[in-house]
C-alpha cells in the first residue's frame, strides 16, 4: 500500500550577522550596484567563529519539530543536505541526531549542492510512500562563507550561510504530487571544492592555490541555470499532471534574481506567485529552498490545496523540481 506522503512543519535558522554589500565595498573591488543589478543580493548572513552547520542546522531542525508537533524521539531517519559538513565524518546528521535526542533515527549526509534539499526530499517522501518509515527530518544546512575567498569579488558576493528544515510524514490530501532529478557529471568541474578528498588531499600546495575554496565558472553555471531551471520545473508538471497556470507559488533556488526571472518567465508566471528572498540571504545552497518555504509559510503564502513547485539546480551539475500540495495535516501528527 502507498501511503501519501508531505510536509508536516517546517523551519529556518540563519546567523545573526548581516553583511551587506557595503561592507563588501571595503573587502574588495565591487558595488553595491554592480551586485545588486546582475545578482539581486543586497545581504548575506554569515556564521560566527564558533558556529558550524550541524549547529545551525539542529536550531531549524528544533522548530521544524515543534511546527509539525513530532518529537525527536518519534524521527525515524534524519538526512542533511549539505557540501559544508562539520567534517568528512561521521555526518553531519549523526550530530544533529545527538543534538536532538532522536535515538531512534538512522542518519545521513547528501551531496547534490544546491539541489541537495530537493533530492533529500524526494529520498524522505519516497521512504513515507513506501510505508518504510513514517517521519522524516530533511535538512539542508550550508555556511559557503567556510569555503569562500573573500578576496575572489566573483563569488564573495554570492554566498551566505543558513539552514532550513521539514518533517516529512504521512498526510491525509495533498503532499508530494511528482518529483524530478537529474545531474550532468560531465560539468562536474564547472562549480566545484577542488582540495580535501581523495583525489587532491590537504598540503601546502593545495592551500596556496586556494584549492579549498569555491571554484565556478560563472556564465557558463549561470547558461545551464537558466536553461535547467525551467526544463526541470516542466518536467515535474508534467509528471504531477498540472499546466504552469495551476502553480499557486513557485519557490526556486535562491542563486540569482535574473535566473529567478528567466524561470518565471518561461512559465508565464506573474512576479505574485513568485517566491524571493535572495535579496536577503544570497545564495545558502542546500538550506535556499526549505529557508524559502519557511518564510513562505509564515508569511501566508502557501494554502493548503494549493499546488506548490520547487526547483533547484546545483554542482555535480545536478538539478531536481518537486510538485506538492500544502497539506491541511501540517502540525498534526499523521
Amino acid at each position: 500500500m502507498m501511503h501519501k506522503a508531505g510536509i508536516l512543519g517546517v523551519g529556518k535558522a540563519v546567523p545573526k550577522r548581516v553583511v551587506t554589500n557595503a561592507d563588501l565595498e571595503e573587502m574588495v573591488d565591487t558595488s553595491s550596484t554592480w551586485i545588486i543589478d546582475r545578482t539581486g543580493i543586497q545581504e548575506r548572513r554569515i556564521a560566527a567563529n564558533d558556529e558550524a552547520t550541524s549547529d545551525i542546522a539542529t536550531r531549524a531542525a528544533r522548530i521544524a519539530l515543534v511546527k509539525a508537533g513530532v518529537n525527536p524521539i518519534d524521527i525515524d531517519l534524519i538526512i542533511v543536505a549539505t557540501v559544508t559538513p562539520d567534517m568528512v565524518f561521521p555526518a553531519t546528521a549523526c550530530l544533529v541526531q545527538a543534538n536532538l535526542g532522536a535515538t531512534k533515527a538512522a542518519a545521513f549526509d547528501l551531496s547534490a549542492g544546491c539541489s541537495g534539499f530537493i533530492y533529500a526530499l524526494d529520498m524522505a517522501a519516497r521512504v513515507v510512500q513506501s510505508g518504510a518509515y513514517q517521519r522524516v527530518l530533511v535538512i539542508g544546512a550550508d555556511l559557503l562563507s567556510r569555503v569562500t575567498d573573500w578576496t575572489d569579488r566573483s563569488t564573495c558576493v554570492l554566498f551566505g550561510d543558513g539552514a532550513g528544515a521539514c518533517v516529512v510524514g504521512r498526510v491525509n490530501s495533498g503532499g508530494i504530487l511528482a518529483t524530478y532529478l537529474g545531474a550532468d557529471g560531465n560539468g562536474g568541474n564547472k562549480l566545484m571544492l577542488p582540495a580535501g578528498g581523495s583525489r587532491n588531499p590537504t598540503s601546502e600546495i593545495t592551500f596556496q592555490k586556494k584549492m579549498h575554496y569555491i571554484h565556478m565558472a560563472g556564465n557558463e553555471v549561470f547558461r545551464f541555470a537558466v536553461k535547467i531551471m525551467g526544463e526541470a520545473a516542466h518536467e515535474v508538471l508534467v509528471r504531477a499532471n498540472l499546466q504552469p497556470s495551476d502553480i499557486d507559488l513557485f519557490i526556486p533556488h535562491q542563486a540569482n534574481i535574473r535566473i529567478i526571472d528567466a524561470a518565471a518567465r518561461r512559465l508565464a508566471l506573474p512576479s505574485e506567485k513568485v517566491f524571493i528572498n535572495v535579496h536577503k540571504y544570497g545564495n545558502t545552497s542546500a538550506a535556499s529552498i526549505p529557508i524559502a518555504i519557511a518564510e513562505a509559510v509564515d508569511e501566508g503564502r502557501i494554502q493548503p490545496g494549493k499546488p506548490v513547485v520547487l526547483v533547484g539546480f546545483g554542482a555535480g551539475l545536478t538539478w531536481g523540481a518537486i510538485a506538492l500540495e500544502w497539506s491541511a495535516d501540517e502540525g498534526k501528527i499523521a
